[in-house]
């Protein structure tokens, strides 16, 4: 999972949000030093991509994407699964997707104070593009990618994975939407989230 569905998955608590938000950037016992609902934030963050990366429907969208990207194919998958929730937002939320992403950026400027350094170097960056709305076009996706791969060890081929994404797009749209429920419910049960 990218950003957009990790934060979907965050439900409406403000700060789960930012812990889930910052999940990739605090290490090991490193999340103690946050507030308890972050923490439980980024212990979601984890959950999430555990479950994401064991599902077989994540496993078989990453044989699409393996001849271009080898092990970095789940990588893609994530960006891609961000590009159908954003297409198929309405499927998942009544909110509309601009007025979520915006308040969204309002709410980590409100709160950058507790963000790691590395969020506090890209959170501008993430909102002048307005990243978050824009995995609604394939223009949005090979940005996302095309910047992953200048700052990541991830190969430079957005051409290739927007030529699989243009070729498999029902494909990627079923097993999202076979899993993705799954997932909510797990952080319903699991993390007690509630959803606006």
């Amino acid at each position: 999972m990218n950003f957009l569905a990790h934060l979907y998955l965050s439900g409406s608590n403000t700060d789960i949000r930012l812990g889930n938000f910052i999940g990739d950037y605090v290490k090991g016992k490193h999340f103690e030093k946050y507030p308890p609902d972050v923490q439980k934030g980024i212990a979601l963050h984890r959950a999430i991509d555990s479950f994401t990366d064991k599902h077989p429907s994540t496993h078989s969208c990453i044989e699409l994407l393996r001849p271009g990207y080898g092990k970095y194919a789940g990588v893609v998958v994530d960006v891609l699964f961000d590009h159908v929730l954003a297409n198929e937002w309405d499927k998942y939320s009544d909110s509309n997707l601009k007025w979520f992403a915006h308040r969204f950026y309002f709410q980590m400027v409100q709160r950058y104070f507790l963000l790691p350094d590395r969020v506090k170097n890209f959170l501008p960056f993430m909102i002048k593009s307005n990243r978050l709305y824009s995995y609604r076009t394939q223009v949005g996706v090979k940005r996302a990618i095309e910047i992953m791969s200048a700052i990541t060890s991830l190969p430079e081929n957005s051409a290739y994975a927007i030529e699989v994404l243009n070729e498999n797009y029902p494909q990627f749209s079923s097993h999202f939407n076979t899993f993705f429920p799954e997932l909510i419910e797990l952080v319903k049960n699991e993390f007690d989230i509630s959803f606006d």
